[in-house]
């Protein structure tokens, strides 16, 4: 696996790429360092995802209808 820079990730590969690394250090077929190694990337990874949830989570827009049901606008989504 590259070293990729995280920040540069699209969520999908950030998870696939911490996926891959907790079904190592699972396995426990990893030598200690390179466990670290892979810890530390995993926690780096995590927050990345936790962050683009968050600024995606940010973007959705709840969308209104009238009465029959039909779209007529939205609204940002409440965070909270």
């Amino acid at each position: 696996m590259a070293e990729t820079d995280i920040a540069k990730l699209p969520f999908e590969q950030a998870l696939a790429e911490l996926e891959e690394s907790v079904k190592a250090l699972e396995r426990g077929d990893v030598p200690l360092e390179k466990s670290i190694s892979l810890y530390e990337r995993g926690v780096k990874l995590k927050e990345h995802c936790d962050r683009l949830l968050k600024a995606a989570e940010a973007r959705v827009e709840k969308i209104t209808t009238d009465a029959s049901g039909k779209p007529v606008g939205s609204t940002p989504l409440d965070p909270a």
